[in-house]
């Protein structure tokens, strides 16, 4: 048996969700451990010291720690959906929600761990991104068109995670076709066999294959 990557989640976290949704879509096979972070296996810290998810080792032993980076790689040995544009607006556009839109959510999330922060105030800059992206939606449905491709799989967790800090707040905003795009996307079967459940895995544990095929 072709000896498979290992891939080191964490269910709840954005950015293990956009790698694991790129590694389904692509096709790509993996064994999947998944951590408790505040338990994080030896083995992860051994082969990322800095001990965030996902870690994705290759069989030739390279690591990918770096969730855009794992979706790149996974994309660019298949693609069948095409999610790969390579443009420079989207580029830029996960960019903002990685860099300025993330900082406002997790203040507006978690304002106890920040000096001087009112959750307010970012949470007011992170609907203007919100804003921006349904005007964005608003021409075809998708942030690059008609069809998803890469930006809206690297950005709707964090619009979900953004959203369902206050969902009864987020759902009354006058951003309807924001809502229905992050809704589509929840309930579609990519993302339901992205968010299969699995237990925390410790050394020495079998590791299951994380496949659309046997995740389903």
């Amino acid at each position: 048996m072709t000896a498979l990557p290992v891939l080191y989640s964490f269910r709840r976290c954005p950015y293990a969700m956009r790698a694991r949704m790129a590694l389904l879509i692509s096709g790509t096979a993996v064994r999947l451990r998944e951590v408790v972070l505040r338990d994080k296996p030896e083995e992860m810290i051994a082969s990322s010291p800095k001990a965030t998810v996902p870690v994705l080792i290759l069989p030739d032993g390279q690591v990918i720690d770096e969730s855009l980076a794992i979706m790149h790689w996974a994309l660019g040995r298949n693609d069948p959906q095409d999610w790969l544009q390579g443009s420079a607006t989207e580029t830029e556009l996960i960019a903002e929600a990685d860099g300025p839109f993330k900082d406002h959510l997790d203040r507006y999330k978690y304002p106890t761990r920040y000096e001087n922060v009112d959750p307010l105030d970012h949470r007011a800059g992170g609907l203007a991104f919100l804003e921006k992206l349904d005007n964005l939606l608003q021409a075809s449905g998708q942030l690059m068109g008609a069809k998803p491709t890469l930006a809206d799989h690297a950005i709707f967790p964090f619009v979900r995670q953004f959203a369902n800090n206050d969902r009864s707040w987020f759902d009354q905003l006058p951003l309807p076709v924001l809502q229905k795009w992050l809704g589509d996307h929840l309930a579609s079967a990519l993302f339901t066999t992205t968010m299969v459940k699995y237990p925390q895995w410790v050394s020495g544990d079998a590791e299951p294959v994380f496949t659309l095929e046997v995740a389903a």
